[in-house]
């Protein structure tokens, strides 16, 4: 029997502690804090995440009913639920906000050749959009959105090679997609996909401004003038590919440049998609199938809703919050950086289940995780014995 570290243990040493304890003096995390670490907390935390516990108590619970292990993975003590709270109310969230970045880098290091990305570009593309997180306004009186409900929004940049996330910011329910813009450092010959909500001239200009393209869909009502049209290959369902220019007053002020239209029809849902660019480099099918491919930030709002915890929280002040979405968010990073040095074929949802009810297992986590068929496979029984 293997008698090595716990899974839990072999997962958190992925994660460097000399960056962890950067990140912790940058804060001041651990001033005036004697025995119960940010390390423990961030311990406590991911825990929580990898085995879908549903509040502080259910963490505590299952820490502290084994607590001749809870050394072997780094705890040194027994955990009181009022300490783990405390420390999330306190404890400044931007210390696993810095983990979060650090390992996001790593992670996008090695997705950089990932082959679901199928399009033979060398620019990086990246798929912006937010999600609504809803929360009861009565507890949390901070996070105001409608008259009778809260909500908090999460806006996601992700590098669209491995469905990494390389921006988060956090904001109340009340803030529009299009306000995140203003925070964005882009990246000269990057592109940005986005959908209609973030369709703002003068923003989109900066982008252009910037040396970086975008692809977004048209609002229906925007007024334009063709200038001129495209050669466009209709048997790829491409209706028109067309360069025109901005015709309202106030937009033509936000946008004074030439944009590139194309019409797009997709047999499978039966409608026209209008796509606006500013790059006019690439083919037509090109710049509809990175707009596709926006879909995968989707995916992602939906998987982390689905299988780790950002809708049920542990803490009811907005550092609890922040905190809590960005532990979701690095151990998201962790499993999908583990799955990569581990040459992992698996996908991460099942990386994460298989891991989920291991933790206390003494088993090398490449074997554990390693997708192979049936080891123990029964050999043919044969009653009678062998003559020759």
């Amino acid at each position: 029997m293997h008698q090595g570290k716990f899974v839990f243990a072999q997962v958190i040493d992925h994660i460097p502690r000399y960056e962890f304890q950067k990140a912790v003096d940058k804060y001041k995390g651990n001033y005036k804090v004697k025995t119960f670490k940010c390390w423990y907390q961030f311990l406590c935390l991911i825990f929580g995440q990898l085995t879908h516990r549903e509040s502080l108590r259910d963490i505590v619970t299952c820490l502290n009913a084994h607590p001749n292990k809870l050394y072997h993975m780094g705890i040194k003590a027994a955990v009181a639920r009022s300490t783990l709270s405390k420390a999330n109310e306190v404890r400044d969230w931007r210390i696993y906000a810095d983990i979060a970045h650090y390992l996001i880098k790593q992670a996008r290091s090695l997705y950089t050749d990932d082959i679901d990305f199928s399009l033979e570009l060398d620019n990086a593309v990246y798929a912006l959009d937010a999600t609504t997180i809803d929360l009861c306004l009565s507890v949390f009186k901070w996070a105001k959105f409608r008259k009778n409900k809260g909500a908090i929004k999460l806006h996601t940049l992700m590098d669209m090679r491995g469905s990494i996330p390389v921006f988060i910011h956090i904001s109340d329910g009340l803030t529009h997609d299009v306000n995140v813009l203003d925070i964005l450092d882009f990246e000269p010959g990057a592109f940005y996909v986005m959908d209609r909500a973030y369709v703002d001239f003068e923003r989109l200009y900066r982008i252009d401004q910037a040396l970086s393209f975008f692809i977004t869909r048209a609002k229906k009502n925007f007024k334009f003038r063709r200038i001129y049209s495209r050669p466009c290959d209709k048997s790829k369902d491409i209706l028109c590919d067309q360069v025109i220019k901005l015709t309202g007053y106030y937009t033509l002020k936000a946008y004074p440049d030439k944009l590139r239209r194309i019409k797009f029809f997709d047999q499978q849902t039966n409608r026209k998609f209008v796509f606006l660019t500013n790059n006019f480099e690439l083919t037509a099918e090109i710049i509809c199938r990175l707009y596709k491919y926006r879909w995968q930030i989707e995916l992602f709002f939906k998987w982390i809703k689905q299988h780790l915890k950002i809708k049920v929280f542990w803490g009811e002040s907005a550092n609890a919050v922040k905190t809590q979405i960005w532990i979701a968010v690095l151990t998201y990073v962790l499993v999908a950086i583990i799955k990569k040095r581990l040459k992992l074929e698996r996908p991460i949802y099942e990386i994460l289940q298989i891991l989920s009810i291991s933790i206390f297992e003494k088993v090398p986590v490449n074997q554990l995780l390693m997708n192979t068929e049936l080891q123990n496979q029964l050999q043919p029984f044969h009653n009678q014995l062998k003559l020759f």
